[in-house]
């Protein structure tokens, strides 16, 4: 590592030559040094610019290679302006003439107008005749963009980008983008300009400038991937990609080096997710369990209803998994209602009729007291524990919800950082449920993510399920071996979020996936609408509460915050508590929010489950897990805050029982991609659909953002765009680690993995 050093070069010699040119001679350095480089030291990037590009993320000579382009001018294909089609899109390179600025009086007062005099760039001069020779000079004009007349003065040459309408027989422009080309970049003459987003305060002109002399100082470039891999695929190698896809020669040459370089993201992901893969199943001594055994029987014969053909076929996949003695790695999808929780119980029975324990995770403690219950529930229906007692209000029994009753099968227990309880006995503590986990006594186990983090000790675990696996990350499965036996425990872990299959195998790529896409026989449709965040709106959402409730129906109203906030100009739980209470004065209604204590929260949730309640106030901590198979109608508060994943989520809350689901989206769509979400809700309730177009409004980063941050770190690539990369990258991957486990023939690569992906992954090199 040493010899990687960053030339200094000459200030002359940097302006003398082009990025793109051969690359200086010298050992190289690889991504993975550069990344511990600092921008400052980039020529021009003071103390002062690199603070603020490090507020943007780049912090690095590696982070400012990785700026990339968003898109190219072809210069040689410039237009001149007698060629401009009229009523077209277009992109005219021209030199600023001359501005002024009119006065416009308009209805709400006068308007800010900048009309800008251009020429085609090196075609006219000063001197030239517009009347001659056809038209080289037009009028571009910018309404209430008074930055403009700063940035586009005489003898600016620009890149203006917008339609091309007449006005009195002559070409022009309104308020198109535009993009400046400095006067000093002559090496783009007649050919293809990068155009990188602008950072802070730093303009693309500026930025560009940047990466120019970080992309002179840092090549060459060294390539970590295999020969074989390049070779295999016609890639060009990393040090020219670097230089095609910023300074390109053409727009072949751009389009080559993006198609390197967007498989070399997927490439490190693919690697690490291959070597967990290896690590975690292929190294790791399994449990052999047996799915087809008395007691899963007896709880599925047990059950009031027949598992769906979708269930049916992923409880054999996961059967094949707990059989094999390799530790069990999979991914259960499926949309919410379509019978997961039953799955994953059976699979918990599974590790119990083996003689060993299981463990289920929910992320928080709400869900892990709701999962408790619904997994007593299951098994009370097969007979296998004691009916759960439903406290009640008003002069009848009030009871905790884990009284305990004879006749217990299945010894079942909760156990999170505030809550402890089991069907096997009344009232205990959590040390009691501590040492029962301990000594084998309890067999299921139900809490939250602690149950792996605060020194919980199991005699024999054998089966662990996760719900919702997006707070559970790679780094955290890998401690499961450590919880009470010298063999890695099956992991199941389970979502209600639907996966685009690019999405899968870049974020799951190292779990094997099941999904069960068949739903519940009998189970109709939320049908969804959008209503205007008006006065009359809200009567038509209040309305609707009160007819179910007539019915003897429930319902959720669901709030973006607990506090009100005039910045975001929403509706806080509280005050939303405080108005329905209001309108609805004959209703029982309760609040319910993430920042009531446990004890509050579990007497909120059993009123509401005994019917007590007609209306539940809650912000999202009901979005996943929640059961109550009599709300059949929902009412999402300034819905534009959610994202579609979310919304789906919580839809799903409503319409699980006999009785049809009706969810209402009260909105202020004052963007293009809220209005995009809501109209796809109303129109969908296609889980999958729903995800795509999620994915398509917020961008990857968003999505990545829930998981992993390294692993998130996508800069060029397009997770819906490049399916055919993402199979070059993984059938790569697979071959690589298959053959070199420990990457002990490609040390630049590990150290890339290792520097780029960050801690996510540090536990792969660390053993």
């Amino acid at each position: 590592m040493a010899n990687q050093t960053v030339e200094t070069g000459s200030p002359a010699a940097a302006r003398g030559s082009s990025p793109q040119d051969s690359p200086p001679s010298g050992p190289g350095r690889s991504l993975a040094y550069l990344q511990d480089v600092s921008v400052e030291r980039v020529r021009n990037i003071g103390p002062r610019l690199a603070g603020m590009l490090a507020k943007s993320g780049v912090r690095s000579v590696a982070d400012l290679l990785q700026h990339f382009p968003h898109r190219y001018l072809d210069r040689s294909l410039v237009v001149p302006i007698p060629e401009l089609p009229i009523d077209g899109e277009a992109t005219l390179i021209a030199e600023v003439v001359s501005t002024y600025r009119p006065r416009v009086s308009g209805r709400r007062g006068p308007r800010e107008m900048l009309k800008v005099t251009v020429q085609d760039s090196h075609l006219g001069g000063p001197g030239s005749d517009p009347g001659l020779g056809g038209i080289q000079r037009m009028e571009i004009t910018f309404f209430n963009q008074p930055f403009r007349g700063r940035q586009l003065l005489p003898g600016t040459v620009a890149a203006f980008s917008g339609k091309v309408t007449t006005f009195r027989g002559r070409p022009q422009m309104t308020n198109p983008d535009v993009e400046l080309i400095s006067s000093d970049e002559e090496s783009f003459e007649g050919r293809v300009v990068p155009v990188h987003s602008a950072v802070g305060e730093m303009t693309p002109v500026r930025i560009r400038s940047a990466v120019g002399n970080a992309l002179r100082r840092a090549r060459p470039i060294l390539d970590p991937v295999p020969r074989s891999v390049l070779e295999t695929w016609d890639f060009m190698d990393r040090d020219q990609a670097f230089a095609n896809i910023h300074f390109p020669k053409s727009m072949d040459h751009a389009r080559e080096a993006r198609r390197r370089l967007v498989f070399d993201e997927l490439f490190r992901i693919q690697v690490a997710l291959a070597l967990t893969r290896h690590r975690l199943v292929e190294e790791q001594e399994g449990i052999s369990q047996q799915l087809e055994c008395q007691l899963v029987t007896d709880f599925l014969d047990g059950l009031p209803y027949d598992l769906t053909g979708a269930q049916k076929r992923v409880l054999a996949e996961i059967g094949e998994d707990l059989e094999s003695g390799r530790p069990m790695h999979r991914l259960l999808q499926g949309e919410v209602g379509s019978g997961k929780t039953v799955v994953a119980l059976a699979a918990l029975l599974a590790a119990v009729g083996s003689g060993n324990q299981g463990a289920i995770m929910a992320p928080t403690e709400v869900l892990a007291e709701q999962l408790y219950l619904v997994l007593r529930e299951m098994l009370s229906q097969a007979g296998l524990s004691p009916p759960v007692a439903r406290p009640q209000v008003g002069g009848h029994h009030m009871g905790s919800l884990f009284q305990a009753a004879g006749g217990v099968t299945v010894r079942v227990a909760l156990l999170t950082s505030s809550r402890a309880a089991a069907n096997y006995l009344d009232a205990p503590g959590r040390s009691r449920v501590r040492e029962d986990v301990a000594a084998g006594e309890a067999q299921i186990v139900v809490g939250t993510h602690s149950l792996i983090q605060e020194g919980i000790r199991f005699r024999r675990l054998g089966v662990v399920v996760v719900d919702e696996q997006h707070r559970f990350g790679v780094s955290q499965r890998s401690t499961l071996k450590h919880k009470g036996s010298d063999r890695q425990p099956d992991l199941l872990i389970m979502t209600a979020t639907p996966i685009p299959r690019t999405l899968s195998m870049t974020l799951y790529g190292d779990l094997v996936l099941s999904t069960i896409d068949q739903m519940p026989p009998g189970r109709s449709p939320v049908k969804t609408s959008v209503i205007e965040k008006t006065s009359e709106g809200l009567s038509t959402a209040y309305r609707a509460i009160r007819t179910e409730v007539a019915k003897g129906r429930q319902a959720f109203v669901i709030c973006p915050l607990i506090e009100d906030s005039e910045k975001l100009e929403v509706q806080s739980v509280t005050s939303q508590y405080r108005e329905i209470t209001s309108v609805l004065p004959d209703l029982t209604i309760d609040l319910m929010h993430g920042q009531l204590s446990s004890a509050d929260k579990e007497a909120v949730m059993a009123r509401f489950r005994s019917g007590e309640t007609d209306v539940l106030v809650s912000t999202t901590v009901i979005e996943v897990g929640i059961d109550i198979p009599n709300a059949t109608v929902m009412v999402i508060t300034d819905a534009q805050r959610f994202g579609l994943s979310q919304l789906h989520q919580l839809r799903g809350r409503v319409g699980r029982g006999r009785h049809a689901g009706r969810c209402l989206l009260v909105a202020d769509s004052t963007t293009p991609d809220s209005t995009r979400r809501m109209k796809a809700m109303a129109r969908t309730t296609d889980g999958l659909e729903l995800a795509r177009e999620d994915l398509r409004i917020r961008g990857q980063g968003a999505v990545f953002g829930a998981r992993q941050s390294g692993m998130g770190d996508l800069k060029l690539a397009d997770i819906l765009r490049d399916l055919s990369a993402m199979k070059r990258a993984k059938r790569a991957a697979d071959d690589l680690v298959r053959s070199d486990p420990y990457l002990r023939r490609q040390p630049l690569l590990a150290e890339e993995i290792a520097e780029v992906l960050g801690d996510d992954v540090q536990w792969l090199f660390d053993s």
